[in-house]
């Protein structure tokens, strides 16, 4: 599962759910569709929201502390199912994908049924996995190219 630092007060249920929440929207919409193949998951959900592509405004400070400003508009997706268990699952991903986002929203949807949590979460280790790579990947990428400063004393008081 990601690394992801859950709020202070949040349930350990929360932040296992908002983990494999944060896992599907980084992943790829064929990995959200093998996970569900490998779940064996045949009920086809019912909408509740059947996925819906809309804009949002994100907004940015500069320095991280200082005033926020409207950095621009980001083209967002959501879903929102119900399983007949009566479970319902949610997604809302950044881009166009219909598809993607109620595949997520499946898959948030089945791992709220406790006997499937495990089985959820070993289907999107693959993901997990992948992404870690591409982070480590990154690290190193930034790593070959930083340059370290120093002050060097000049020995005048």
């Amino acid at each position: 599962m990601p690394d992801h630092t859950p709020p202070s007060g949040e349930t350990p249920d929360l932040a296992a759910r908002r983990a494999v929440m944060a896992l599907c929207g980084e992943a790829r919409a064929e990995e959200l569709r093998d996970a569900l193949a490998a779940l064996g998951a045949a009920d086809d959900p019912e909408d509740l929201r059947p996925p819906e592509t809309g804009l949002v405004m994100t907004r940015g400070r500069i320095g991280g502390d200082g005033r926020p400003f409207n950095l621009g508009e980001a083209t967002v997706t959501r879903a929102a199912v119900r399983l007949p268990g009566g479970e319902t699952g949610f997604a809302y991903h950044l881009g166009r994908d219909r598809a993607k986002a109620r595949l997520a929203a499946t898959l948030d949807a089945l791992w709220q049924v406790r006997a499937r949590r495990g089985a959820v979460e070993a289907a999107l280790a693959p993901v997990a996995s992948r992404r870690a790579a591409e982070r480590a990947a990154e690290a190193r990428r930034i790593a070959a190219t930083r340059v370290n400063f120093f002050t060097m004393a000049r020995g005048e008081d």
